[in-house]
């Protein structure tokens, strides 16, 4: 069957790695070091994926931004001392290293920073996989559309050959600016009726129909 996409564009956070409640737990830990209220998670969880700064600002609007620094090194403190034990979702590396057997041009477009990325890619071994990526503080933060148009621009493949996955409306707005066919998965940051109201070809629930879907339709 010939491939009705070249380019898939994964999320990181909440698509291929289990690490939404982690962001959300470093994000609560860090307003409550800097005496700031506590977001609930459900406003900790809508931001993920956004550049960290936006993510923050919009997560605790009582930051002042004389504290963003702040802000932003103790999220990471707190991140960081276990991001290495995170995991992907089931079936991920198997799916990741099958496209890349197909032929499939792989590409990640993530909110987190260059370092977080490449530490994520080397702890989960999915590094030799993906042929571009672009991260949120060399670039435009989702859902402006420049990730997704450096990456095509990048890999020389067409809008309508690209397909963007993730799970949050971020990714899906971003896809859509971009001109972009987007999937999106429910099982991360965002609950399933806010990523269908973006209209994506379709929404599935689980890693193994993530699988299925893009067998059957990419």
């Amino acid at each position: 069957m010939a491939k009705r996409f070249e380019l898939i564009v994964f999320d990181w956070d909440g698509t291929l790695m289990d690490s939404a409640a982690a962001i959300v737990r470093a994000i609560q830990a860090a307003s409550a070091d800097l005496g700031l209220p506590v977001p609930p998670d459900a406003r900790a969880r809508h931001v993920i994926g956004l550049g960290l700064v936006d993510a923050l600002r919009h997560a605790v609007p009582e930051l002042a931004e004389k504290d963003y620094p702040a802000m932003v090194e103790r999220y990471r403190h707190h991140y960081l001392s276990g991001d290495h034990e995170l995991e992907l979702f089931e079936g991920t590396h198997a799916l990741i290293e099958s496209l890349h057997g197909q032929g499939y041009s792989l590409a990640v477009a993530t909110g987190k920073s260059r370092k977080g990325l490449a530490r994520a890619l080397g702890f989960s071994g999915l590094g030799r996989f993906f042929h571009a990526t672009r991260c949120a503080d060399e670039c435009f933060s989702k859902p402006h559309p420049a990730m997704l148009e450096e990456l095509m621009d990048e890999l020389g493949v067409a809008r309508g050959a690209s397909l963007m996955i993730g799970d949050t409306t971020h990714d899906l707005q971003m896809a859509r600016n971009a001109g972009v066919a987007g999937l999106a998965v429910s099982f991360g940051a965002h609950p399933v009726e806010q990523l269908l109201a973006e209209a994506p070809l379709a929404c599935v629930h689980t890693p193994a129909e993530l699988r299925a879907w893009l067998e059957a339709h990419a």
